[in-house]
């Protein structure tokens, strides 16, 4: 599940992805996420439970000092302080996030900047109540179509090639890069 869904975070292609999985319960999630965390560290990749519910955790993969530089775009802090972010504080960013993961049946729509997603993006999608994209992908363009369209290629590809290592038996920390 790790490589399907997060492969271009793991190569350091990408701020951030996330993934359900299943787990017998919350303990064992803490557990297993303690556990990949400690794998991952020295390679500057953390892992954070979103949400659990019913079974299943929405897992968020991600580089931190990425997220740290993306959150701090210009278009970024005014979509994340509309919606009652503090921006200079990915964590306190990450806690707001899971708190209206946990509170709203919906994603928050600000949650592609957590993804990596070009901030003109997100604000389109806001703007334009996700309808009206040029073009449809890993999400919605609503800026630059051709860059998005080679940045979808190469993500399709960065997770083909990473599935095929890792059935070849390459292990995901060898998979991923240290950033």
């Amino acid at each position: 599940m790790l490589i399907r869904h997060c492969a271009p975070t793991l190569a350091g292609m990408k701020t951030g992805n996330m993934y359900n999985d299943a787990f017998e319960s919350e303990a064992h999630l803490r557990k297993s996420v303690c556990a990949l965390n400690r794998r991952f560290r020295s390679k500057g990749l953390h892992v954070v439970p979103l949400r659990y519910r019913n079974g299943r955790a929405l897992l968020y993969v991600y580089r931190p000092g990425k997220l740290a530089e993306d959150l701090l775009h210009e278009t970024a802090v005014a979509i994340l302080t509309e919606g009652g972010y503090q921006p200079e504080c990915p964590a306190t960013c990450i806690a707001c996030l899971r708190r209206k993961l946990r509170e709203e049946e919906d994603f928050p729509h600000e949650i592609g900047l957590f993804l990596g997603y070009p901030p003109e993006d997100v604000a389109g999608f806001i703007c334009n109540k996700a309808e009206n994209c040029k073009c449809v992908g890993c999400w919605k363009v609503y800026g630059d179509e051709a860059a998005a369209r080679k940045t979808f290629d190469r993500f399709k590809k960065c997770t083909a090639v990473y599935t095929a290592q890792y059935a070849q038996g390459k292990s995901i920390e060898r998979l991923i890069v240290a950033v």
